[in-house]
């Protein structure tokens, strides 16, 4: 009859449903495409001034294309696949850890965590954060519960990329990996009464390290800055003028006279987010952390419709992994965080970075592609 349903043959319906490209999350896509566009701009408005301004934007430019193939590739690739090789991936990253703390690493801002050729400078700390991920994933998530001597092997796989990045010494970094870790550990199923130990040294750890004399009195003081708004540092007290000179609707695009004057340090990176606070007032950086939400949301999502443990879990470092770069980032140019060297994801200048936020996008395009197949 005309008026009845055409429904496919089961076997139909199937194969259309386990085709990977029928489920990317095309939100997610857009999202992430409309921070990039955001932080490209961003970039050119905080390097204008400098002497060869528009090779910032052009390289950052460059590396969004190798970003987004790179993206692709790991989103058509099943992530079980990719989690079969967490053992190489995860000693690549290691090793290179390990070398930029000999003569082959270069020093960039007191810290000791770069190999540099040229303009090109790539930061080890930024991969090896997806390849912990990948390995505390693959590690605990072929397991239904987390006993004592798996949870000493996960902590093991997170404690030696932590220690490396303090010998840098790099706490922001290393504060990274403690927040992905413990996320991962909290959804895998770790007992809370071992959480609460795990928090408590951890926090004593953190306590020794910037009491111990290991990091440069400078460093201490912008680790430390927010806890006394009168001691706060020059980029701490710069970037609140930005932000704050902004208004609703800031002046507009290299109209801001904090980043034209260029009193802000380091803005094209760590400080980006005075850029938009200034430049767009309170509209435009609510339009940009209300899109960098709904990456956080469509990461968390993914997780929720995982076919397995280990894409669950993925998706959940991933996610850990984003939040806090971005809480951590905005929170210092406001005053209410420490300062450190964490970028805006997707926003900020760097090839590490934007590279890696895009391959962490793709692996979590392809836990969401690959939860039917």
């Amino acid at each position: 009859m005309s008026g009845d349903r055409v429904v496919a043959p089961v076997g139909f319906r199937s194969r259309n449903l386990g085709d990977p490209r029928r489920h990317v999350d095309v939100v997610l896509a857009a999202a992430v495409g409309a921070v990039l566009l955001f932080g490209l701009i961003l970039v050119y408005s905080a390097t204008r001034r400098l002497d060869g301004g528009n090779g910032y934007v052009v390289r950052q430019m460059m590396f969004a294309v190798v970003g987004i193939g790179a993206a692709s590739a790991a989103a058509l690739v099943d992530y079980r696949k990719v989690a079969d090789w967490w053992q190489a991936l995860y000693a690549v990253s290691i090793v290179m850890l390990i070398g930029v703390l000999t003569p082959l690493g270069t020093v960039v801002n007191g810290t000791s965590g770069w190999y540099r050729a040229g303009s090109i400078a790539l930061q080890p700390a930024e991969f090896a954060k997806l390849t912990t991920i990948l390995a505390i994933a693959a590690y605990l998530g072929s397991v239904d519960e987390v006993d004592l001597r798996r949870l000493a092997g996960a902590l093991g796989l997170l404690g030696v990329p932590v220690l490396l990045t303090l010998l840098q010494p790099d706490l922001g970094s290393a504060l990274v990996f403690i927040v992905l870790g413990l996320g991962m550990l909290v959804v895998a199923g770790v007992r809370m009464k071992h959480l609460g130990v795990l928090v408590t040294l951890g926090i004593v750890a953190i306590l020794m390290i910037l009491n111990s004399g290991a990091l440069d009195d400078y460093q201490t003081e912008r680790l430390t800055s927010f806890i006394s708004p009168d001691e706060q540092s020059y980029n701490v007290d710069q970037s609140q003028k930005a932000i704050g000179s902004g208004g609703l609707t800031g002046y507009g695009l290299a109209n801001g006279p904090q980043t034209r004057g260029g009193y802000v340090p380091e803005q094209q990176t760590d400080f980006i987010f005075t850029v938009v606070g200034e430049e767009f007032g309170f509209l435009g950086s609510s339009l940009l952390v209300a899109l960098l939400g709904i990456i956080i949301w469509r990461c968390w999502r993914a997780a929720q419709l995982a076919a397995d443990q280990i894409g669950t879990l993925l998706c959940i470092g991933v996610t850990c992994m984003f939040l806090f770069h971005i809480f951590e980032n905005i929170g210092m140019t406001l005053g209410i965080m420490p300062v450190t060297g964490i970028p805006l994801p997707f926003v900020s200048y760097g090839g590490s970075s934007l590279l890696v936020s895009f391959v962490a996008v793709g692996l979590v395009q392809s836990v969401h592609m690959h939860r039917f197949s």
